[in-house]
């Protein structure tokens, strides 16, 4: 009996306060997508550098005209070295070095017509069995004679990692103030809720009524729009992802990893979860300051 009467104050508390719970709604759907949007990014860019660090190479160009033998000493060291992994040596001398330029850039014609087939030096491609050592490799082989310079493609890589980094503080930044106002609004929708019904409440306390009796009601509602917003906002991040990823975003396959449906999906629960227990605590608090007699 009692559960069925909190279920129907429940629901005459919503329709009551209609539009106020369609714009709790709402702005509980909006910073949910925010933050299941940010906690995607943050997914998606453990995952590329996982992904990327492991094929990150180590270029050793070598000065024009370098001598065989010492092209030799160099590859021998390398084959040996223990910070390289086995097998993880390639050496690509100039016409490689030019075919391969005139793969990567195709679309400028003009540019690869500007670059004669001697003029890209000859280098090696290593694979660290640790990508982070890529100062130890350096110290070797910067000053090795016939050794023009070192590069690591981390770094290279890392450009890109800071921006995608700030882009994620950036969005996280944007689903805490939207998670703030959704606060304000889910105390605020109580506080209307609450006052409409004060004299009920009145009456309850009175006839010896359990706060968790009167309280329950207000707090299932707010639970109640966390959740519809949660399922609303998962439904959005699933139409980003076959819509905006999937089907814009494709052609970038090469540079940026898919999203998964795994992760996609993971975020329902955890956007569910983290609304409906934020929700009824702002709802419990708020009415713990609100509701007297």
């Amino acid at each position: 009996m009692r559960a069925k009467y909190v279920l129907a104050e429940v629901l005459v508390g919503l329709w009551r306060n209609v539009t106020m719970t369609v714009a709790m709604i709402i702005t509980m759907i909006v910073s949910l997508t925010m933050l299941g949007a940010s906690l995607l990014m943050y997914l998606q860019v453990d995952e590329m550098k996982g992904h990327y660090y492991e094929q990150v190479e180590v270029s050793i160009y070598l000065d024009k005209g370098v001598a065989e033998d010492k092209i030799a000493a160099i590859k021998a060291q390398l084959d040996s070295d223990p910070l390289v992994k086995p097998g993880g040596v390639i050496y690509e001398d100039q016409a490689m070095a030019y075919e391969n330029f005139k793969e990567q850039f195709h679309d400028t014609p003009d540019l690869v017509a500007a670059i004669g087939p001697t003029e890209l030096p000859a280098s090696f491609r290593v694979s660290l069995k640790d990508p982070q050592q890529f100062e130890q490799i350096n110290t070797k082989y910067a000053g090795l004679d016939g050794v023009d310079n070192v590069v690591d493609q981390q770094k290279l890589l890392q450009k890109i990692f800071d921006i995608l980094g700030s882009i994620q503080t950036m969005s996280l930044v944007v689903a805490g103030a939207m998670g703030i106002a959704a606060l304000l609004l889910v105390a605020n929708t109580i506080q209307v809720a609450a006052y409409s019904k004060r004299r009920e409440v009145a009456v309850m306390k009175l006839v010896g009524a359990s706060n968790w009796f009167i309280q329950a009601p207000f707090v299932l509602e707010a639970v109640f729009a966390a959740v519809l917003g949660s399922l609303l906002a998962y439904g959005m991040l699933v139409i980003g992802k076959i819509v905006l990823i999937d089907h814009k975003l494709a052609a970038l396959t090469d540079l940026l990893l898919p999203v998964s449906w795994g992760n996609v999906n993971l975020m329902l629960p955890i956007l569910a979860g983290i609304g409906s227990v934020v929700s009824a605590v702002t709802a419990w608090v708020t009415l713990r300051f609100y509701i007297r007699v």
